[in-house]
């Protein structure tokens, strides 16, 4: 006779699916009883705060999870130039020594290295903090401990960094409201949302549900990490840094009430972290909506940015905006669409040109494989994109290996007229060239998956 699987305590739910849902494929330190507490709102979970937390973070189980997702992330050393590799050689020995330092209390965040990255398809740049693998484990702890607690009160269209959720979701979601007909976009754009998030509202939001001091303590030591840029030390005022495991949560925080308020107006906002767009029927709801927006936005300390911040009419020809990284048209025979935007392309481009440069001395199937492992990785998150668009960028793929092949037999300049006979689609696809538009095709074919 089977055993039936235990249930979690005050609910129906088994505690194998509660488990799964938050992602939970080892021993949490989320016991059973906490779980209950935590499902089914007894004793009124959903208004009271939760107390005695910080034992749950320097647990050695918590800790050790901590590191091995530390560690699946990779990611490069901090200040200290300690990798992963070497913390983790002597791995009980450090996580021995933050256990007691976060059990006393004298656990202190090490400065962050700050880098720059180029922000997608311009010439900002955007500032990137990057902590020691020690404060990425710790953080790491705490987000575990925590974000379940959170995780309870965000909004249903709230999709970025939270568990069994993703872009595509908040993709899905906007291409629905277009199809129901809410046409005109609010295409709205937080100007530095996670470098302007002010400290003590953020604290006071984490507050209202965490009355661990030494939590607390911990999170605010984290916000106050001092930061390293050109041999120079600084303490930021705000903010909260991108790069820092801690951060997309703290966003979360942050902006939940924002998310709540546009709920409960009837308002229908999506949002993926700080990128976020609110689709609605009428231009009057649109405006009605994006004041409301101005000035929750500006009552809490954040800008939206007047230059990216505009109203998208859907409803004709021609009509655009972008998110996480596609971009949603209206064709000239009025269809909806989704295709790459044109920063996405152009980043996939950049990320070609390199392998495919005519002076490139390694062999063609070489050369190929290189590519595919950039251009699989680029379909999988674009495949619900035009065939049009992929089509385009397999054309310009093999007019960059038939101008490499041009070079090597002595002719100039790049693949065009005749090569497409001498050197035809065929002959690529033979050596492997992965193909966007064949995998469209067959994706969406009757035998497709």
């Amino acid at each position: 006779m089977e055993a039936k699987e235990s249930k979690v305590p005050g609910t129906a739910e088994p505690i194998s699916e509660v488990r799964a849902r938050w992602g939970w494929t080892e021993p949490s330190i989320w016991t059973d009883r906490m779980l209950g507490a935590l499902e089914s709102g007894i004793n009124g979970v959903e208004e009271t705060k939760w107390f005695c937390l910080i034992d749950k973070v320097y647990n050695p189980r918590n800790l050790l999870a901590a590191y091995r997702r530390t560690a699946g992330r990779k990611g490069s050393a901090g200040v200290d130039h300690v990798s992963i590799k070497a913390y983790g050689s002597q791995l009980d020995r450090n996580l021995a020594r933050v256990r007691g330092r976060l059990k006393s209390g004298t656990y202190r965040p090490s400065r962050i290295r700050r880098t720059y990255i180029p922000k997608s398809g311009g010439k900002e740049l955007r500032p990137l903090g990057i902590p020691t693998v020690e404060d990425r484990v710790v953080q790491t702890a705490v987000r575990q401990v925590i974000e379940p607690i959170f995780e309870r009160t965000f909004a249903e269209h709230s999709y970025g960094f939270r568990p069994k959720r993703g872009c595509k979701d908040a993709l899905r979601r906007v291409f629905n409201l277009m199809r129901e007909g809410n046409l005109y976009i609010v295409d709205a754009d937080l100007r530095k949302c996670f470098d302007r998030i002010p400290h003590e509202p953020l604290i006071e939001r984490v507050k209202e549900r965490i009355a661990d001091r030494k939590v607390v303590e911990l999170l605010r030591r984290f916000l106050k990490q001092e930061i390293l840029e050109d041999g120079l030390t600084a303490a930021p005022e705000e903010g909260t840094p991108q790069g820092a495991t801690l951060s997309p949560l703290l966003c979360n925080i942050y902006l939940n009430p924002l998310d709540h308020l546009m709920e409960e107006k009837g308002i229908e906002m999506v949002r993926y972290a700080d990128d976020l767009v609110i689709a609605c029927p009428t231009r009057e709801k649109a405006e009605e909506a994006l004041g409301i927006l101005k000035e929750w936005v500006e009552a809490n300390g954040l800008e939206l940015h007047p230059e990216k911040t505009r109203i998208a009419e859907m409803t004709e020809a021609g009509g655009h905006f972008d998110f996480l990284g596609y971009r949603f048209y209206r064709s000239r025979k009025g269809k909806l669409t989704r295709y790459p935007s044109p920063k996405s392309e152009k980043r996939l481009r950049e990320k070609l040109r390199i392998p495919t440069r005519r002076t490139n001395a390694h062999s063609m199937e070489e050369i190929i494989r290189r590519c595919n492992k950039v251009l699989k990785g680029w379909y999988e998150y674009f495949k619900h994109s035009s065939k049009g668009a992929l089509r385009e960028l397999d054309g310009w793929v093999r007019m960059r290996l038939r101008s490499i092949l041009r070079k090597r037999t002595k002719r100039k300049g790049r693949g065009r007229g005749n090569d497409h006979q001498r050197w035809p689609n065929a002959h690529f696809a033979k050596l492997g060239l992965f193909s966007m538009y064949a995998a469209w095709e067959e994706a969406t074919s009757p035998l497709g998956g």
